[in-house]
């Protein structure tokens, strides 16, 4: 990689992070929408390599706010200076009907300058054990219940909101008493003695947060556990994990864990209406009843590149029925974590079925050996991706509940691959409507020479070649670049024709070794500081 290429991709860090602020669109070559015609190429999906030093963040010592746990249900973000990380922390190394003492998990929040190295700073903001000396994130409002974050949060940054007081967002499970919540128990499911609900909070700086409205947002009576937050479009979506008997099949029988979104025009009014984003190919194949075994866990990890949605969920398998009577409901259950876009924002597809992008350690031997769990949080760092999990031990002996990191090559999830050796193939994108501002074109690629180049057209929206942008006027692609520009030779540019519709070929010659891990269309904006 040249060094021109290097100084670009830290320039671009700040702008693809979580917080997606760019007119670039990304075509991966697992979104089968932005790609969908392809001749002799099939994807071959890539695995994280955990980090070294994993676990990067640990738990604290005995009397701090995460010394039973400290696990990655929540978010990592990047302020154009630093990661800040917001997760779950567990005061005692215990539990209580498979849930914390008290339903409380309060929200912790670390920093760190490399994504490796974390700090827990000292807010000063809740009292525990008799002081404010910990990491533990302040939440008001009312009724109390609803401050007590007890599952799964997730942490929404949008630095262009009018108001300051609401450039942070986030929603939470919380396990509010019946008698804290407007309007009761509803007859959908069966009654349970608490509400596990979904609650939205907004904050100016990420650390002091107050409930928006006074009840959960569910007001249906589901027990939904939402463990997404995005925009997309024109919504706020909250997506998480129903279970029947609250979500069903399209006909009425039950799925078991399933991935579903409410919606949003203001982040204060919810619809009560959901839609199902998504369930493991396995629990719809079948007319049978549903094993407890393959189901998906806790919805996904979101990362919103702007035209397309990439997310991790967990590969719910579950334990043996029959179980040692001095075990717990999840024994032997194991979880990796799979990877699944979305480009309505809606409707997730899962690119590859039940490809673990992070498999769980070997059994017994590995810090992560057990289960897996995803957060949203994923960043491109220089030359490298970072996505940010978490360790289960939902055999309840919390061992090694912590943070791990994987990483990728920049935007290298997965690559395009000739399906037949020493055979010519080529893919062509969707119909990109272009603006009469220049929107570039670059190119992610390994594997290319000058003597087995990538060449790449521009077709009309009828399918038919550009003259000045193909035959011999195609842009030749014979280094590997993250982020290349795609010249076309006549022009001397890399910018699509304006004011068009149009597709972009990509043409490997029969004796290609290449790999194409993305395109990218437009320009990036650099997120705020």
């Amino acid at each position: 990689m040249t060094r021109i290429s290097s100084l670009l991709c830290l320039l671009l860090t700040a702008g693809a992070l979580h917080t997606a602020r760019a007119d670039e669109q990304v075509f991966f070559p697992f979104d089968d929408e932005s790609i969908p015609w392809k001749h002799n190429l099939h994807v071959d999906l890539v695995q994280g390599e955990k980090h070294p030093e994993n676990p990067v963040l640990r738990t604290g010592p005995e009397g701090s706010p995460d010394f039973g746990h400290a696990v990655l249900y929540g978010t990592v973000l990047h302020d154009g200076k630093k990661f800040r990380m917001w997760y779950l922390g567990m005061m005692q190394r215990k539990i209580e009907k498979y849930q914390a003492p008290g339903w409380w998990r309060p929200m912790c929040y670390a920093e760190s300058t490399d994504g490796v190295h974390w700090t827990k700073p000292e807010l000063n903001l809740v009292d525990l054990n008799g002081n404010k000396k910990n990491n533990i994130c302040l939440i008001e409002g009312e009724p109390y219940s609803l401050t007590r974050v007890n599952d799964f949060l997730t942490v929404l940054y949008e630095p262009e909101d009018p108001n300051p007081e609401r450039r942070y967002k986030c929603a939470y499970i919380a396990h509010p008493p019946f008698e804290d919540v407007r309007g009761g128990r509803t007859p959908i499911g069966p009654n349970e003695s608490r509400w596990g609900a979904f609650v939205c909070a907004t904050s100016a700086d990420g650390l002091t947060w107050k409930v928006v409205g006074d009840r959960p947002m569910n007001s249906a009576g589901e027990r939904f556990e939402v463990s997404g937050l995005y925009r997309f479009g024109n919504f706020y979506y909250a997506t998480g994990q129903l279970i029947s008997p609250w979500t069903w099949h399209m006909d009425g029988r039950d799925i078991g864990r399933v991935m579903l979104a409410y919606r949003s025009p203001d982040f204060e009014h919810w619809s009560q209406a959901k839609a199902t984003s998504f369930m493991r190919p396995i629990q719809y194949a079948t007319h049978e009843k549903p094993l407890e075994g393959s189901q998906t866990h806790m919805g996904a990890g979101i990362w919103n590149r702007g035209n397309v949605l990439v997310g991790f969920y967990g590969m719910w398998q579950h334990g043996p029925k029959e179980r040692p009577k001095d075990k717990n409901y999840f024994w032997g259950m194991r979880m990796s974590l799979g990877m699944i876009v979305s480009n309505d924002g809606i409707r997730f597809r899962e690119p590859v079925t039940d490809f673990a992008m992070i498999p769980r350690g070997e059994e017994g031997k590995d810090w992560d050996c057990i289960s897996l769990l995803q957060g949203h949080a994923f960043a491109n760092v220089g030359d490298k991706t970072y996505v940010w999990y978490s360790h289960w031990d939902n055999e309840g002996q919390f061992r090694n509940m912590e943070v791990g990191l994987a990483t990728w090559r920049r935007d290298g999830f997965g690559h395009f691959t000739q399906h037949v050796p020493a055979t010519a193939a080529h893919c062509v994108t969707k119909t990109i409507a272009v603006s009469d501002e220049a929107q570039p074109v670059h190119i992610n690629v390994a594997g290319v020479t000058s003597e087995s180049p990538i060449t790449v057209e521009v077709l009309d929206d009828h399918d038919r070649p550009l003259p000045d942008y193909s035959g011999a006027n195609a842009a030749v692609i014979s280094e590997e670049s993250l982020h290349g520009a795609v010249t076309w030779p006549k022009l001397k540019s890399n910018a699509l024709p304006k004011g068009k519709a149009v597709a972009l070929r990509l043409n490997f010659p029969a004796n290609s070794k290449a790999k194409m891990y993305a395109l990218y269309v437009g320009r990036a904006k650099p997120a705020a500081p």
